[in-house]
């Protein structure tokens, strides 16, 4: 992970004249922490990631897999290349007492179910927040699948505790409506389970982009899965860990470009985001699409994707498959020709923060008008002014409110340094609009 160090606070300038830039960002967190989950069962004796993310959220995620046994090697030389040594030796080491997972909601979604299908009694706990992020459909899932976890305080949120013996399978019917990663953890241990694996979905699924990333990854690590109607998933029995890929190459980060193309929308400018396309298995690429529909121009060629910002009008969008980006849309929003309302979207609440909320009160503080709902906001756009504004320790939070910066003097973000979590080196990038 970088070794930047951030101030407590930072004001953002705003641009002197709309940005004409290419930017590359750094690889997809959601693809490196799965591709960490899948290599790590994976049993070959090397596989490596390439364009792989470094961040917070990973490395808990890599320390855990060492914890754990597999030796995980990252090279000064390559630093976006993660290469795993004998990951079949994982689980193979004596049980650490404790494995923690800082406020990384993917780490301790997947590496939770990851556990049960080894043996042993495993820890995992995080940052104070992380206690307060729901963990129990996931949970009840694993006992279903014949594996003791549980919540340590018994409010379904961690620390959780989980006991395994090697043998999981059976059918499990998980809600879906709460996140999207419950799903993806057990359908990535699905090829590991020791019996045919069902796993089925009761309700709405929010976040389905996710999932159908996920189930592309486990056809490209070489597993199989039968996809059935009405989000119903099938795995042979004894896949084991035999099909394993050698390499995987990682994408660049469709949610952290989404701030870029935003920059362009909310200047004026054109930013072209280099190596992504329509075609990319991460879901919040559609959101070059959502600023299509107020006003920019979209590109696609070979280099990637390029907005082109234009006069901008309100939208209505239910954006519930692309969560991750709602908050980079607030931002664009306040600079638009009349309202914008976001939809669907009550289970961004239980992320870093409760998003709905924060989003609200900050910006206000900017002069926004905000309309909260339990499952959205409406931004009604009036003039801004620049203050202080608070992140919540949200590296989201930080990077989209950075975009109004842009264009409003006295912009200045506190606690800079969460975007450390997905993206340490966003400031710097952030700078590059400036020709």
């Amino acid at each position: 992970m970088s070794d930047l160090t951030y101030p407590p606070e930072l004001e953002v300038v705003p641009l002197a004249s709309p940005p004409s830039a290419t930017v590359t960002v750094p690889g997809s967190k959601s693809e490196t922490n799965r591709a960490l989950v899948l290599a790590g069962l994976g049993g070959l004796n090397f596989c490596a990631l390439s364009g792989a993310l470094q961040s917070e959220d990973t490395a808990v995620m890599i320390e855990a897999l060492r914890l754990l046994g597999c030796k995980v090697n990252i090279f000064p030389d390559s630093p976006d290349t993660i290469r795993l040594i004998r990951p079949e030796l994982l689980g193979t080491t004596p049980a650490p007492p404790d494995l923690f997972v800082g406020n990384s909601g993917t780490t301790i979604r997947f590496l939770t179910a990851m556990l049960g299908t080894l043996t042993g009694r495993f820890r995992l706990d995080g940052v104070p927040r992380m206690r307060e992020r729901p963990i129990e459909e996931l949970l009840d899932g694993m006992r279903q699948l014949g594996v003791v976890a549980r919540s340590e305080a018994g409010n379904g949120c961690p620390p959780v505790i989980v006991e395994g013996t090697g043998r999981m399978g059976g059918t499990a019917r998980i809600r879906g409506d709460r996140s999207s990663q419950f799903l993806s953890g057990l359908l990535m241990v699905g090829p590991f389970t020791s019996s045919e694996t069902v796993i089925e979905v009761e309700g709405p699924l929010v976040s389905e982009p996710y999932v159908a990333m996920t189930l592309a990854m486990i056809d490209a690590f070489g597993y199989d899965v039968e996809v059935g109607p009405g989000h119903r998933y099938r795995f042979p029995p004894n896949q084991g860990r035999r099909f394993a890929s050698t390499s995987y190459n990682i994408e660049p980060d469709a949610s952290a470009a989404s701030y870029f193309w935003a920059a362009a929308a909310v200047t004026g400018g054109r930013v072209t985001v280099s190596g992504l396309t329509r075609s990319s298995l991460q879901g919040d690429v559609r959101f070059v699409d959502v600023l299509a529909g107020m006003g920019c121009r979209v590109e696609e060629c070979d280099a990637g994707i390029t907005v082109h910002g234009g006069p901008l009008r309100g939208t209505d969008a239910d954006m519930n498959d692309i969560s991750d980006t709602v908050m980079t849309l607030t931002a664009v929003a306040c600079f638009a020709d009349g309202p914008t309302t976001i939809r669907n979207v009550a289970h961004i609440r239980h992320k870093e923060t409760d998003r709905i909320a924060a989003l609200a009160t900050e910006l206000r503080k900017l002069g926004a008008g905000v309309e909260e709902r339990a499952d959205g906001l409406t931004i009604t756009p009036r003039p801004l002014t620049g203050c202080p504004v608070d992140t919540y320790d949200d590296h989201r939070m930080a990077m989209s409110l950075a975009l109004v910066g842009l264009k409003v003097p006295g912009v200045v973000i506190r606690n800079p340094g969460c975007v450390a979590k997905t993206y340490p080196g966003f400031w710097q990038d952030l700078a590059k609009l400036r020709g």
